[in-house]
């Protein structure tokens, strides 16, 4: 018998973690304390257990995406075809429609996921490329003229600056199928880790740039790289080249052997500058949309 229920407390976040590192070993997963750190009201967090035990997990919400809610289930392998995606579809779409939204978006990483969102009217409208590259002897880059490459962790008030002066521009600029909308109280809370690990690009006491990691307590030999921005003005001086450089030096210094980023699939720019810079394209996550309600 399928049963879904509520995440309600640390056990529950830790069952729904774990799911989600079965199903996309590839990336890192937030830890329950920042799980906890960033609940949302608009959010829900689903576990489906079959006969009593964990078989898939799900979250639904309000997209960064503007217009649409998001819906994520997820099913572990040796549990699949017993109904259990659909029916944590079905709890996830009826959230988002509650929220007043009738788009629903997803990403999914394999045929056989995309073949399932598409049984339920979802079609692909964008693509999310990954890139990875192996960290070695990674020497600190000499940073242009009138920079100077300061970490979160030293100048904590900068990085709500840099959602001001930075982020607000650079998120509009994303080639997304849908304007980006991150609120400051999500930068604070979302965007950044460990900010010891994000760095930030000041010219006088105004933030040109940013780039950092997102570190991985189950696997502390990877990271992801986090959001690489660039103020508009700034752009073409080698402040992204830069950045990126810092972060894997400051990788290699901390035993990071993987980097791996996510970039639109329209952003050439930013994929051909991780090209040069070692990266390798590993796969991609097809984002797609449906109409709500879904036809159950």
């Amino acid at each position: 018998m399928i049963t879904i229920r509520p995440v309600d407390s640390d056990l529950g976040r830790e069952a729904w973690r774990q799911v989600r590192l079965e199903v996309l070993p590839n990336e890192r997963a937030a830890s329950v304390e920042e799980m906890r750190r960033s609940e949302r009201p608009d959010q829900v967090l689903l576990i489906a257990d079959v006969d009593g035990a964990v078989a898939g997990s799900g979250i639904a919400g309000r997209s960064d995406l503007a217009g649409a809610g998001f819906v994520a289930p997820r099913v572990r392998p040796d549990a699949r075809r017993q109904g259990v995606g659909t029916e944590l579809l079905a709890r996830l779409a009826d959230h988002v429609a509650s929220l007043g939204f009738d788009v629903a978006s997803a990403d999914v990483e394999d045929p056989g996921s995309l073949a399932f969102a598409e049984r339920f009217g979802f079609r692909e409208v964008d693509r999310q490329v990954e890139q990875v590259r192996a960290i070695g002897t990674e020497p600190y880059p000499t940073v242009p003229a009138g920079v100077r490459v300061v970490p979160a962790a030293e100048r904590p008030e900068l990085w709500r600056v840099t959602y001001e002066q930075v982020a607000v521009e650079a998120l509009q600029d994303m080639a997304v199928v849908a304007p980006m909308v991150v609120s400051a109280a999500e930068w604070d809370r979302d965007w950044i880790s460990d900010p010891a690990a994000m760095f930030l690009a000041v010219a006088g006491e105004d933030v040109v740039g940013c780039a950092g990691l997102m570190l991985d307590t189950d696997r502390p030999e990877r990271a992801e790289l986090a959001f690489t921005a660039v103020r508009r003005d700034w752009r073409g001086r080698g402040i992204a080249s830069t950045l990126k450089r810092w972060t894997h030096a400051w990788a290699a210094d901390h035993g990071i052997q993987e980097l791996y980023t996510w970039t639109q699939r329209g952003n050439d720019d930013m994929r051909r500058l991780n090209a040069h810079l070692g990266y390798r394209t590993r796969t991609e996550s097809i984002t797609v949309r449906a109409q709500l309600p879904l036809p159950f």
